[in-house]
């Protein structure tokens, strides 16, 4: 099997926007100049077993596998997909292994080695964007109700529809119908907009029509991830996508963002609209009558910055799937192990070849990671070891030792060259030719950094034995870059799994071209195909301790790393006392380090914080209402009917009571957030040393300074 086809499937139908797979026939949605045509094709479900079983409509047969090892050897073809249904409950019931995905159109795809979005670019996709006005967050509560829909589209249409429940809902169906996008988009699109339309649409009796050929939306359950509780939907013939998510996954390794709400994540990446309007959710209902045009245009911005957000984040999603056999929904909201293992399920189906029982778990020891200097040093270089676990797996051929059809390595090399060759062409062209190619290469891109992770995951081919092999390599190649850039002159700072954080030696401090050329010294102590490469240049780097860090870009600007510096689940007003904290360190101005300081502590005991910036984000968790730890924060969620999956706003009161925002009434205990103050400042010990107590006295002495709440003693 070639490279091609392993990565993007035997099947080369291209522009094909949709499937929805029924019993004996599928149905393809194919974008053309005219529109959108519609094409069938025979299928039929199927399943892997390590032995035959009596299954209503099976046809089994045994495939290859090595005689050796626990295999899913046998395959079974269906009649039809309730068949397979009744199949899957059987064998779960009977607890024997056994593959066979329950998505219809993972069904389908990997079947077939059909993919979606063959010959298309991200822009050439029809995306609609909804956000939803309502007078409540809840669509059952008296009083609920629909004031407006906002749609717009990338190609430029726009429009609010209001009236009354009745007329908005009918008036969306007929929209979506008239501009037959293929993907809806929304800001907690799944756990909010969709299923308050849902709601409002049955309470007023209306058909909430959003599928192709006239198909209403269909409720299919619940997911959960670590973060979020949302509901799951199926929209015939379209697409789901929703930006809140997508956000997240954007921000997990950066963790730049201090919110997913939309406003402030198009704040901070710079997307907001201009003139952006703020309105106070709970007197939605009294703006739109009173100021409807205003709230036209709140809601208006609100999509576009939604479209905008799109456009930033979900390409790499699009470009995937190109490859990936599963709905474009279905990519956004998958691991990346899973996206891996839906390749090799496809290529060892295609060549009628079993599959094997995942491997037991094992120790895979970690990256290398170590800090060699702290407080403030500059300027600062980094240096990456391009694509560390991947390049060591191509060169020392590291791979599963189940994949007995050799696939694995030859779709990372073959995703390695399309990203060279696409980042290539990405810098070859401007414009939207260049958008294409910054997409594509970036999906390669995440796909190529997720092979290694897949060998330590509970997935078919993992190998732990191997991917242990990965990291003790990986761990010998960046310490020998460590020692390599000391012996060459420069001062190592930090080492972290593939990158090396150092002060270049003073000939080479100053000018790209040496900072690049020493770089690439000492990179010629690695293995062949081992590649270190110039990844920065900073002003300035304040190192506390491993992986926590701030970088001054040479235009001032700060970036943060690590939850000593910036955490979501401090309150505001530290990461504010430290970002501002840092930027002075970074700057050597300690006494005006000091001086913020002293006038946080002067503006919290005399009350001249508001409270929003001294409340706290924290989330309702089962052992929020189980754990005795937990108390506290149980009669806080409790206060509010908060649930499972809620993010609360809550702030320490005086007593020791920790209560809900909302429940506020100047009673913050300020004497606990003066002693919070002096834990953030302690958190920069490592730069300041024996002079913290001189920077930052202790919270005794400002409360006897400042201080006017009496003491909690006194009572």
């Amino acid at each position: 099997m070639d490279e091609h086809t392993l990565l993007f499937g035997a099947d080369g139908t291209e522009r094909v926007v949709a499937v929805d797979a029924l019993n004996k026939e599928a149905k393809l949605f194919i974008r053309t100049p005219l529109g959108v045509r519609s094409e069938q094709r025979e299928w039929s479900p199927w399943m892997f077993a390590e032995e035959e079983h009596p299954l209503r409509g099976a046809r089994w047969s045994e495939v290859a596998a090595p005689e050796k090892g626990v295999w899913l050897r046998k395959l079974a073809w269906f009649d039809s997909l309730s068949d397979l249904h009744a199949a899957r409950e059987a064998m779960q019931e009977r607890g024997v292994p056994f593959l066979a995905p329950g998505s219809r159109v993972r069904q389908f795809l990997t079947a077939t080695g059909i993919t979606l979005f063959k010959g298309m670019g991200y822009t050439e996709l029809h995306r609609l964007q909804l956000d939803i006005e309502t007078t409540s967050l809840d669509p059952r509560e008296h009083g609920a109700k629909l004031l407006m829909v906002a749609l717009c589209d990338n190609r430029g249409y726009e429009e609010v529809i209001a009236g009354d429940e009745r007329t908005i809902i009918r008036r969306l169906s007929q929209e979506v119908q008239r501009l037959d996008p293929d993907v809806i988009e929304g800001h907690n699109l799944l756990a909010f907009d969709l299923p308050y339309l849902y709601e409002r649409a049955n309470a007023v009796e209306e058909s909430l029509v959003l599928g192709r050929e006239e198909q209403t939306l269909t409720k299919l359950g619940y997911a959960r991830s670590r973060s979020w509780r949302w509901s799951q939907w199926d929209v015939y013939g379209r697409h789901l996508v929703d930006t809140m998510h997508a956000i997240q996954r954007f921000d997990v390794g950066r963790g730049e963002l201090d919110s997913y709400g939309l406003k402030q994540a198009a704040a901070a990446l710079g997307i907001a609209e201009e003139n952006r309007i703020i309105l106070d959710r709970t007197e939605m209902q009294r703006l739109a009558e009173q100021e409807p045009e205003r709230v036209r245009e709140y809601a208006l911005q609100d999509v576009r910055e939604t479209r905008s957000l799109a456009d930033l984040v979900c390409a790499t999603d699009f470009y995937q799937t190109q490859m990936v056999p599963e709905s474009y929904q279905a990519v956004a909201e998958m691991g990346m192990g899973e996206k891996i293992n839906a390749l090799m399920h496809r290529a060892y189906l295609a060549a009628g070849h079993g599959i094997p029982l995942p491997k037991p778990p094992g120790a895979v020891p970690g990256g290398y990671t170590e800090v060699r200097r702290t407080g403030v040093l500059r300027p600062v270089v980094k240096g990456d070891v391009q694509s560390l676990y991947p390049s060591i797996m191509d060169r020392f051929e590291i791979a599963p030792s189940s994949d007995v059809l050799g696939v694995f390595l030859p779709m990372l090399r073959e995703l390695t060259r399309r990203r060279i060759e696409a980042k290539a062409r990405m810098r070859e062209t401007e414009g939207q030719e260049r958008t294409y190619w910054d997409g594509l290469q970036s999906s390669f891109k995440v796909l190529i950094n997720s092979f290694y992770g897949y060998l330590g995951a509970n997935v078919h081919f993992n190998d732990p034995q191997a991917a242990a092999q990965v990291t003790t390599r990986g761990q010998a190649i960046v310490r020998r870059a460590a020692e390599e850039t000391e012996r060459l002159g420069g001062k190592v700072i930090e080492v972290d799994t593939d990158g090396i954080y150092f002060v270049p030696p003073p000939e080479v401090a100053g000018s790209l071209d040496a900072e690049e050329a020493f770089v690439a010294r000492v990179g010629e102590a690695l293995p062949e195909g081992i590649h270190l490469v110039h990844d920065g240049s900073f002003r300035a780097m304040l190192s506390l301790k491993v992986k926590n860090y701030a970088l001054q870009r040479e235009d001032g600007r700060l970036v943060f790393h690590g939850a000593s510096l910036r955490s979501r689940a401090d309150e505001p007003f530290g990461r504010d006392f430290l970002s501002r904290g840092v930027a002075l360190l970074l700057e050597g101005d300690r006494a005006g380090l000091t001086a913020l300081y002293k006038d946080t502590a002067r503006a919290i005991l005399q009350g001249e914080l508001p409270i929003e910036a001294l409340a706290r984000r924290e989330r309702v968790t089962e052992k929020t209402f189980h754990s005795s730890a937990k108390r506290r924060a149980k009669q806080a969620a409790e206060g509010i009917q908060a649930k499972v999956g809620d993010y609360v706003r809550v702030y320490e009161a005086q007593g020791g009571v920790l209560k809900p925002l909302s429940a506020y009434s100047n009673d913050e205990n300020r004497e606990y957030y003066v002693d919070k103050l002096y834990k953030f400042a302690c958190r920069l010990e490592p730069a300041l040393g024996e002079d913290l107590p001189s920077v930052f006295p202790h919270p005794s002495a400002l409360k006897a300074s400042y201080g006017n709440q009496p003491s909690l003693f006194e009572f």
